[in-house]
């Protein structure tokens, strides 16, 4: 295990996963071997992470949040709890389907609201905002706003989170943005106050 890793006495972590420096795992989680998981990530009671997953640096995954093979997390994405992920899209206890997994992307810094499904297969973009309680049955784009069952584009989001009106300039940090199509937002200046 890496150097600077905090596991909570109740987490169970395969020898063969791997966590980088920094992260900490609380009460009840459960990483399985062949697990990815980046540094200074936080690990809240209750999630399990499967073989085959991958977990970028920097991310929050709160209470009772299952990831199953074909999951992959960027760096510094936040899960609020009780987040559903799925890996096959009809499911039956009578069939197997582990060759069916479907990937799952979830873009650097996105935030996926409590208590969300999002339906395996589906990429969601850079920075994007799923509401709590929503439905992701379909790729979301970098910068969206989705709520909703299923989950519908709602409006533009700076990397701060902040809904952006009509002028596309975040109003906590200054950042423009510029709306490519209808579908389409990217970051065009930034102030120098993300560090990024």
């Amino acid at each position: 295990m890496t150097e600077g890793v905090r596991i909570h006495a109740t987490a169970e972590i395969a020898d063969a996963a791997m966590v980088g420096k920094g992260t900490t795992i609380w009460q009840y989680c459960i990483v399985m071997a062949d697990a990815v998981i980046g540094a200074d990530c936080k690990l809240a009671h209750n999630v399990f992470v499967e073989a085959g997953v991958r977990i970028g640096d920097g991310v929050t995954i709160k209470d009772n949040v299952a990831l199953y093979d074909g999951v992959e997390i960027e760096d510094r994405v936040f899960i609020g709890p009780n987040a559903v992920f799925t890996n096959v899209r009809n499911p039956r206890a009578f069939i197997p389907r582990g060759h069916e997994f479907e990937r799952t992307s979830i873009g650097e810094g996105a935030t996926i609201g409590a208590n969300a499904t999002i339906v395996c297969g589906v990429s969601i973009g850079a920075y994007a905002m799923v509401g709590a309680g929503a439905v992701v049955t379909r790729d979301v784009a970098d910068f969206a706003l989705v709520f909703g069952t299923p989950a519908r584009w709602a409006g533009w989001v700076g990397r701060s989170g902040k809904v952006l009106d009509e002028s596309f300039i975040c109003p906590e940090t200054g950042e423009r943005y510029a709306l490519l199509s209808t579908d389409c937002l990217r970051l065009i200046e930034d102030d120098g106050k993300n560090g990024t």
